[in-house]
């Protein structure tokens, strides 16, 4: 996690605000009382370029009343492919561009961040948009930011401590998703994968099962984010995986107007942690 200092306001309320070219989600989380006071997600129909993305900010600041509160806390997060894992031991930070040209099309432009990830000893690097940052410090001063993988890999594994099976996580996105495969609370698969139709859905499901000699009898299938028993991509997943059963967030906070499930808004919420 990077922080960018300038000044801070001294309020009872934090703002999380999740990045993706393909939409916008804003979380406040009052900390007097542990009370998320707004949840809002807001879905673009095509993917933007990270100059069309801050428009669409600077218009949400300007038409949404409660993102124009005073904030003890800003936290900004990052979701896209423009990372890779490293383990800590083989990091080196004057090496940034090198872990990530080998999976990702970058630029010498661009600037490059790294998160530590603490439940498995590793780094993650990536991309964050400068613009972003820039135009968050100007209206907030300090602010620290992260990669969405930082925040799913430590819950993730934090919650999979005791289990002593193989365990593949489905995190679903509108237009992507990861898997994460745990086995006995350690990482041994993590990747992003872009899709349209549900048949690209299970195609990276199966073909990760297959990789990994793992079995789709046995294996327990875990699903987070955005994704309901009545979808297609549920449907498609019971197919052909036989145990499949959602996950929880395992958060204690109240909600002024609760989100649709239990395991949805899974990275986001848990900024606050």
């Amino acid at each position: 996690m990077a922080i960018a200092n300038n000044t801070t306001n001294l309020t009872n309320q934090d703002l999380s605000i999740q990045i993706n070219l393909n939409g916008l989600s804003f979380c406040i989380l009052n900390k007097s009382t542990q009370t998320i006071t707004f949840l809002k997600h807001i879905t673009l129909e095509k993917k933007t370029t990270p100059i069309q993305i801050l428009d669409k900010l600077k218009h949400c600041f300007n038409t949404i009343d409660e993102l124009n509160n005073t904030f003890n806390k800003v936290t900004v997060i990052y979701i896209n492919d423009l990372a890779t894992l490293v383990p800590k031991e083989f990091f080196n930070k004057e090496l940034l561009a090198d872990y990530l040209k080998f999976n990702s099309k970058i630029l010498k432009s661009d600037f490059i961040a790294y998160d530590t990830i603490n439940a498995n000893n590793s780094v993650n690097v990536y991309v964050p948009y400068v613009n972003i940052n820039n135009y968050i410090y100007d209206r907030f001063g300090s602010f620290s930011y992260k990669h969405y993988a930082t925040i799913l890999l430590e819950q993730v594994l934090k919650n999979d401590t005791l289990s002593q099976e193989d365990n593949m996580y489905v995190n679903v996105g509108e237009t992507h998703f990861e898997i994460i495969v745990v086995n006995a609370g350690k990482l041994q698969f993590y990747n992003t994968f872009e899709y349209h139709t549900q048949e690209d859905f299970i195609y990276y499901i199966l073909f990760t099962v297959e990789q990994l000699a793992l079995n789709p009898e046995n294996i327990n299938l875990i699903l987070l984010g955005n994704i309901a028993k009545d979808d297609d991509l549920y449907t498609i997943v019971y197919k052909y995986i036989r145990h499949v059963s959602f996950g929880h967030r395992k958060d204690n906070y109240n909600y002024i107007k609760k989100p649709k499930s239990n395991h949805s808004h899974f990275t986001l919420i848990h900024s606050f942690s």
